[in-house]
């Protein structure tokens, strides 16, 4: 199988949290304020405009799609007719910016946010995961998390959770009533680094885990941020596969017709003020050999 990546979209600041949707890959793009869909075949449509910068995306069990407005923190539901409106606001619980989404077969959001002011340079802070219900009721689901940034719902309720600042996958059972129990550490990626000092746990992470995906077989995929490259990792933290495009990945998506397209996020670094006024951002794709599984 070819492992050489070829570009799908060239030109775009920051691109997150990608999904697969009805033969289309939704992406955000950071400082457009745009979410973009794409055929893959170089088709494209702005599907919204979110001021707020949008991030994490998701799916209501009809089809209405959830976008998380970063800077203003809330979560917004696009109708089918493309209007946007306010499904969720987490100002009274974010303890920073909002970040990733994934949204489970009922329709409940869990979101991360940054716990601390990244570009800002503020000390690190760990941060809490917070659910939104189909209602729009907001409840915090999980504490003492080190920047959870991608996730995503294995078959029987399992939520993974990319620790970017501990290096690490953590993992919750999701119960009946959307609570998140079992807390237990799904991959270990090196010595979870001690310190508020960002640059000196950037130096000592071995992985930088960002946006993930799940293949059927159980592993996920993971952009490590920190490396240039995309693992392809089983439960436990054995790394059984790599792919390097010659740039930073930042977050991952198995799509297309049979599930083996792996899309990567790709951009030369992740600092705001070096990627808000460029156009470096790439969305590559490389062919895999297992199909996509769980949620996105």
């Amino acid at each position: 199988m070819d492992r050489e990546p070829s570009v799908v979209l060239d030109g775009y600041s920051f691109l997150e949290c990608p999904r697969w949707r009805d033969g289309r890959l939704w992406v955000s793009d950071f400082y457009t304020d745009q979410v973009v869909a794409t055929d893959g075949r170089g088709g494209t449509e702005v599907i919204a405009e979110i001021p707020g910068q949008p991030s994490g995306l998701g799916f209501l069990p009809d089809g209405r799609a959830l976008i998380v407005s970063m800077r203003d923190h809330r979560v917004l539901v696009r109708e089918h007719s493309g209007e946007l409106s306010e499904h969720a606001d987490l100002s009274g619980v974010a303890k920073g910016v909002l970040n990733d989404m994934v949204v489970d077969e009922t329709g409940r959001a869990f979101i991360g946010d940054f716990g601390f002011d990244l570009m800002g340079g503020a000390p690190l802070r760990y941060t809490t995961l917070t659910r939104v219900d189909p209602d729009g009721t907001v409840t915090t689901v999980a504490e003492d998390l080190g920047f959870p940034n991608g996730m995503v719902i294995l078959p029987g309720g399992v939520l993974l959770v990319a620790e970017t600042f501990a290096g690490r996958i953590t993992a919750f059972d999701i119960d009946d009533d959307g609570d998140l129990v079992n807390r237990r550490v799904w991959a270990q990626f090196g010595e979870t680094p001690r310190t508020e000092d960002v640059d000196e746990a950037v130096a000592r992470l071995q992985v930088g885990p960002d946006g993930i995906c799940a293949d059927a077989e159980g592993a996920i995929w993971v952009a490590d941020a920190l490396h240039g490259r995309v693992i392809r990792v089983r439960e436990g933290g054995e790394i059984v596969d790599e792919i390097q495009p010659g740039t930073g990945v930042f977050a991952c998506m198995l799509g297309g017709e049979d599930g083996r397209t792996l899309f990567l996020c790709t951009a030369p670094s992740f600092a705001e003020h070096e990627r808000r006024n460029a156009r470096e951002a790439r969305l590559l794709a490389v062919r895999v050999d297992v199909p996509h599984g769980g949620l996105p």
